[in-house]
Formats: structure tokens, C-alpha cells, sequence
């Protein structure tokens, strides 16, 4: 028996190199799952694979397994929550259908990283509402405490984006959301002594469970965060720093293995960050991350208080 060390950015792992038929393989806890394959992140991930992980293949509701899967308003005849990714170039299309999802047809496809916020408070009402109640997918969940759920290989087609799903994997971050008036947006917040905002849930509110015990969720900025998106002025809370830590690991491990993916946001010709929705022409000749306003004109998330440079910055510093 061999046994050899694989070095990762902050991690290091022994590997048994061979002589080990019928041993379980090792598994650090940060990969995600890409056309089948584990990659690592370098930060905490719990795939739909794992007992406590969501399981968006299921075609039952993850809550209470005794009841229907809700119709799904993308293919009403269909019980999954995703589906394949369409209008491929034909030759892709050849490959796929000769080979399934490879890496490297993936990498020919998959060019954008859609930001969504949920609006629910926890990634574990978050799968409630999408999964078991609107027949709905996401690949990501990002939780209040930084943790990553994974719930489908990015090899498929999540229903989370619109004209965007055939090309992008997504990634719903638990917040409460931005609203356009300060005292709605505070609604979910308590503070501290020193004035400093937290999360709090609704007495009513049942699903609040994080993968750390006792994690008490304060925004990256103690201020409330106004800006305009599409039209709208909005107020928001910001996002957790252990989100931003955990969003720039796991967006950098998404741009090396899935290269299209450029670590770049669309911005206007003074250098900011666009706050409108794209044209047509515009989405398509774009290739990165996105915020949902970016591509649908109705939408507002991730909300004016996301800060992409801090995620784009932290991307960098993890390749």
C-alpha cells in the first residue's frame, strides 16, 4: 500500500495511492460535485449526497416525504426540479448526447455564476420554499454561517435564473432580501448594546437550524445599505463576513474548474458595478457573475448591500 500527499490552498490531505480495494474513500468535507467529480473549495460544503445535505434529484418533498411533489411551472408533466441543459451549439450537442456531461463539455457550456439572495433567512427554508413548495432548484444554498449546500451536480439544468439556466450554475445566499423602505428591511433585525444589527426570526419561524451550533449571524456592515436596482430604491442589510469568505472560495474553485466562468461582474464605463438589467445581446456576450436583476428586469437580488468586489477579491487571493 502507497500512500501520497495532495497539497490544496489552506488544506492538507493524506491519499492512499493504492492497495486499498473495498476502503471507503477519503472525503474532506469541501468538494463540490462537478460532471460527477469531486474539487475541492477550501471551504465547508455538505452535498446532496450526505445525510444532512438536500437532495434536489428526489422527486418527493424533502420535508415530509409523504406527500406529491408540487407540479413544477417549468414542465408541468415532469416531477424533477431540474432538467437538461438546451440549445447547445450543435457539435456540443453531439458530444453530449454521445458521452453525457464530461468536464470538458461542461466548460464548453457553463459561463455564468448567478447571485441570488432568498429571501427565507436560512438555506434550510430555503429548500422548503423552492423544493417542496414552488417545484423549484438551485445548485447552492450559502447559509447564514458560511456553510455551502450542494444540491444538484452542476452538470444539470437548475430552474432558478430563467433564459439563464442553460448556461449558468446558481446560488441561492439566506437572507432576508431588500426592500424599499428602511423600516421593512429592519424588520428581521435586532440590536446589540452597541447598536450593532443581528438576524432574528419570527417566533412563527421553525426552520432556522445552522450547521453551527449557536451562530449568531451579524451583517458585514453595521449600517443599512440604500442603492438603486432597476428603477427601485431599495434598503438592505449586508450579507455575513463568513458568506463573503465562504462565496469567494467557493466562486474561485468555480472559475478553475469551470474557466468560462471569468471573475468579473458587469459594469458600466465609470468602472461600478451595473444596477439595471442586461440587454439581450449584453447577457450573452457576457461571461462571469451576475446578480438575477442582471437578467431578469423585475428582480432585485443579491440587493444593493452585496458587495461583489469583496467576493471577486477573495476569489483572486484563493487561486
Amino acid at each position: 500500500m502507497r500512500y501520497g500527499l495532495l497539497i490544496c490552498p489552506g488544506l492538507l490531505c493524506l491519499v492512499v495511492a493504492s492497495g486499498c480495494a473495498g476502503w471507503k474513500a477519503p472525503r474532506i468535507g469541501d468538494e463540490i460535485i462537478v460532471a460527477g467529480q469531486f474539487y475541492h473549495t477550501g471551504t465547508r460544503v455538505v452535498t446532496y449526497l450526505e445525510p444532512r445535505g438536500y437532495n434536489a434529484y428526489r422527486c418527493y418533498n424533502h420535508f415530509d416525504p409523504s406527500k406529491t411533489a408540487p407540479k413544477n411551472p417549468v414542465d408541468k408533466d415532469n416531477p424533477n426540479r431540474y432538467g437538461f441543459r438546451r440549445n447547445l451549439p450543435e457539435d456540443l450537442q453531439k458530444a453530449v448526447d454521445e458521452q453525457g456531461w464530461t468536464i470538458d463539455n461542461l466548460r464548453q457550456q457553463v459561463d455564468l455564476f448567478v447571485i441570488h439572495y432568498d429571501v427565507c433567512g436560512t438555506s434550510q427554508q430555503c429548500f422548503y420554499i423552492l423544493h417542496d413548495y414552488r417545484g423549484l432548484s438551485v445548485h447552492f444554498m450559502l447559509d447564514l454561517d458560511g456553510t455551502v449546500y450542494q444540491t444538484l451536480d452542476l452538470a444539470e439544468r437548475g430552474w432558478h435564473a430563467g433564459t439563464a439556466n442553460d448556461r449558468s450554475v446558481g446560488v441561492e445566499i439566506a437572507h432576508w432580501g431588500a426592500y424599499n423602505t428602511p423600516e421593512k428591511a429592519a424588520e428581521n433585525y435586532a440590536f446589540d448594546e452597541w447598536g450593532y444589527p443581528y438576524v432574528t426570526f419570527p417566533e412563527s419561524f421553525t426552520r432556522r437550524e445552522l450547521l453551527t451550533p449557536n451562530f449568531v449571524a451579524r451583517p458585514a456592515r453595521k449600517e443599512l445599505i440604500e442603492g438603486e436596482i432597476n428603477g427601485s430604491k431599495r434598503y438592505q442589510y449586508d450579507f455575513t463576513p463568513q458568506q463573503y469568505e465562504a462565496l469567494g472560495k467557493l466562486t474561485a474553485a468555480l472559475h478553475r474548474v469551470l474557466p468560462r466562468i471569468e471573475l468579473a461582474v458587469p459594469r458600466g464605463p465609470d468602472g461600478k458595478v451595473r444596477n439595471d438589467v442586461l440587454s439581450e445581446e449584453e447577457l450573452k456576450n457576457f461571461h462571469g457573475l451576475v446578480g438575477h436583476w442582471h437578467i431578469t428586469k423585475q428582480k432585485q437580488d443579491p440587493g444593493p448591500a452585496f458587495d461583489w468586489d469583496r467576493v471577486l477579491n477573495r476569489a483572486r487571493w484563493a487561486l
